[in-house]
């Protein structure tokens, strides 16, 4: 048994930070912050110099006027005289200090105090032992200078304001403008390659372009330039896949008049492969150029699937997840043999059998057994002329399923199994027929993914 703990210590774990909404790192919002805190500043260094400026001059002609009419009473009081006026020695609601400077120190002074309820300038001055003073109404003073006070408050907070209604609507043009060009470099990293901020003070050489002209024009610059090296590159792909067909129909007509035997048969085998990947080119080229069409009808999901696994040869488990009646989808059987083609031979080429393909409604997932994709098919997507390991192809097949699902509107995403293997999930528009013979669109899926962002793996 442990006895109690003496002299431990208590960990204190620092709290989270609590975030900010997302709305004040904005540059409109930081621009508005920025603004308000500068004419606040501003406004009160000029209200404070201004008041005290007024200030001083209102208290130096009150102390004059006081001042002056304790000169009349010293006189009267000097000859004998009647004092004038709200004037006296030692008057009632004269301040203490005002008569210990006079009685006791011998000088002369001035004052504001209240005297029922009124601001009063009082001043004083020694009169044999006793203090002579006299006192000026300054009500009228103090009533300027607080009407002062509330027109500079008043003035600040006007000027606080259309300043920074101005200086919102500046800011959110330029803002408005940036949001463009950054929804243009969107579309741009998108596969859309004709956007263009096109902004009127690049358009106009007559116009000083400002900063955010000045970025929008290199934007377009870096668009153009980029659109027309992608489609030297698509035509070079294209015209040279083009021009090797004549060659490669010669060259296999020729190898059939070989002889038989082992030459024979390598010389055919790579002929065919020259042939295949001379068609992988010319659709590959087709897709960069967004210029294939589909030929949507509507077809039976699993008697299209299981017509697949047939012509590939055979090797690959079926399983039908029955559930209702027959799965109907609306898409180009082509371009649907297509992918799922060259899914069940990338699974064959690189995977480990059992490979299963399973029809479950309108997803349609092919399995492995292997090592699954490498980590960087889940990061960047499948890419052209990469395989993994010594297995044979060109590392078109994924590229071209990817982009064939996109073009009939399916949704295709390669990732690992949680216990092993590969995993390809193809997901089509299901075609609906209501109960009163009304026919439902299509129902697309949660989103496509094109050849730069779907996961993939191998050939």
């Amino acid at each position: 048994m442990s006895g109690p703990r003496t002299g431990a210590s208590r960990v204190r774990r620092p709290g989270r930070r609590p975030r900010l909404p997302a709305w004040t790192a904005t540059l409109t919002w930081k621009s508005a912050v920025f603004i308000t805190v500068m004419c606040c500043v501003l406004a009160a260094l000029l209200g404070v110099l201004v008041h005290t400026a007024v200030t001083r001059q209102t208290v130096g002609h009150a102390r004059e006027k006081a001042l002056a009419r304790l000169e009349t009473a010293t006189a009267a009081y000097e000859t004998g005289g009647a004092l004038p006026p709200r004037s006296g020695l030692d008057p009632p609601g004269l301040p203490a200090s005002l008569r210990a400077l006079a009685v006791e120190d011998g000088k002369r002074g001035t004052t504001v105090a209240d005297r029922l309820g009124r601001p009063t300038m009082w001043a004083a001055a020694p009169a044999d032992g006793r203090a002579l003073a006299t006192q000026v109404d300054y009500s009228q003073s103090a009533r300027t200078i607080n009407g002062l006070d509330g027109a500079i408050l008043g003035s600040s907070l006007l000027a606080i304001g259309a300043t920074l209604l101005v200086g919102a609507f500046a800011v959110t043009r330029v803002t408005r403008r940036l949001h463009q060009t950054a929804q243009v470099a969107r579309r741009i990293g998108a596969g859309d390659l004709d956007a263009r901020v096109n902004d009127p003070r690049t358009a106009d050489p007559s116009r000083r372009p400002d900063e955010v002209a000045i970025v929008a024009g290199a934007l377009d610059t870096m668009a153009s330039a980029l659109q027309r090296k992608l489609v030297a590159e698509q035509r070079f792909t294209a015209d040279v896949a083009h021009e090797l067909r004549t060659p490669l129909t010669g060259l296999s007509a020729a190898a059939e008049l070989l002889p038989p035997g082992r030459p024979s048969e390598l010389v055919q085998d790579r002929v065919r492969a020259m042939r295949a990947l001379t068609e992988d080119l010319l659709e590959i080229s087709r897709l960069d150029a967004r210029t294939e069409h589909v030929d949507l009808d509507v077809h039976e999901l699993a008697p299209l699937a299981e017509r697949v696994v047939r012509a590939s040869g055979g090797g690959t488990e079926v399983m039908v997840v029955r559930d209702g009646p027959p799965v109907r989808v609306e898409t180009d059987r082509r371009r649907l043999e297509r992918v799922l083609g060259n899914l069940i031979g990338n699974a064959h080429r690189h995977g480990r059998p059992p490979v299963v393909l399973t029809v479950d409604g309108p997803v349609v997932t092919v399995r492995d057994h292997g090592g699954g994709f490498p980590d960087y098919l889940i990061a960047d997507g499948p890419q052209r002329f990469r395989t993994e390991g010594d297995t044979k192809g060109h590392g078109l097949g994924l590229t071209i399923a990817v982009g064939q699902a996109e073009v009939m509107g399916a949704e295709l995403v390669l990732e690992n199994a949680p216990d092993g293997g590969a995993l390809a999930r193809l997901t089509l528009p299901e075609y609906v027929r209501l109960d009163d013979g009304d026919e439902d669109p299509p129902r697309s899926p949660a989103g496509t993914r094109g050849p730069d962002s779907t996961p993939g793996r191998g050939d």
